[in-house]
């Protein structure tokens, strides 16, 4: 679909419009990427990654980089609705992640890969280089991924209670020290107080999701709705009747699992147990 255009000329797109401003400003001044990180700070090549819009960038650097242009908050705006903007995710989660960042609270159970809020940048470019993506898709949807995890920063962030199958916490990342880091993450994460893991070791049994992952999601309205996801779709579902069914299954899960003590306990454990060393 081509973009939409104003009187202006300027795309109406919220993440094209945010680099189109970003590359006006600093052609405007001629300035290359290398002498603006001279005069702003950070690495040249986010500034190159943020004018070709596989980057937003954080709010430091765009309040910094307003401050530089002399224009208000105006970048900021802009990249408010940026990160806002649900077309920088694959069309088929688009419903889920507007859903998601209003929801009252969340339950996840995930077999054996670890749920996107909860992945480092490594760990998720890995994971997302493994679906066919080309260098650059996979670099703009580990950046979206990563912006979604403000949803469990600050005081008033949703409780997220997440199940970690062994499984997951045991599919290592081919180099271990961003494996080691994903697991330091978790930890971090688990000191959060609206963070609540639960650790299902192996030899509990079988159960009814052993192939499905599955996110609930409270929202505003009263509601609960589910999102369901398989290697190859993912299907948001809203019926009362198969959501409730899911939360049985989930309810089982929670009856074989370790307490948040223990399950922090093993997360260490595994730290401690994770190579030192760069695998080759």
């Amino acid at each position: 679909m081509p973009q939409r255009r104003a009187i202006t000329g300027r795309s109406q797109e919220p993440r094209a419009r945010f680099a189109e401003e970003l590359r006006l400003l600093r052609e405007e001044r001629q300035l290359t990427f290398r002498a603006l990180a001279a005069q702003v700070g950070w690495d040249p090549t986010l500034f190159s990654k943020m004018e070709k819009g596989q980057s937003l960038g954080g709010p430091e650097t765009v309040v910094a980089l307003d401050t530089f242009y002399g224009t208000g908050d105006k970048l900021l705006t802009l990249w408010e609705l940026a990160k806002a903007d649900p077309t920088q995710f694959k069309e088929r989660y688009r419903q889920y992640m507007s859903l998601e960042a209003v929801a009252l609270s969340m339950w996840h159970y995930g077999g054996s890969v670890l749920h996107g809020l909860l992945q480092t940048r490594e760990y998720a470019l890995e994971l997302l280089a493994t679906g066919g993506l080309t260098h650059n898709e996979v670099e703009q949807q580990a950046d979206a991924r990563m912006d979604r995890q403000s949803l469990l920063d600050g005081e008033c962030a949703s409780p997220f209670r997440v199940i970690l199958s062994e499984a997951a916490l045991r599919n290592s990342l081919q180099d271990a020290q961003m494996w080691r880091r994903q697991l330091e993450h978790l930890v971090m994460l688990s000191e959060r107080p609206n963070i609540t893991f639960y650790v299902l070791p192996f030899g509990a049994g079988l159960h009814g999701l052993m192939d499905t992952a599955v996110t609930f999601l409270r929202l505003p309205d009263g509601r609960t709705v589910a999102y369901v996801e398989t290697v190859v779709s993912g299907e948001l579902i809203e019926e009362a009747g198969p959501v409730e069914d899911l939360q049985r299954r989930y309810d089982a899960i929670r009856d074989a699992v370790m307490d948040p003590a223990a399950s922090r306990k093993f997360i260490l454990q595994m730290l401690e147990e994770a190579p030192c060393e760069p695998s080759t």
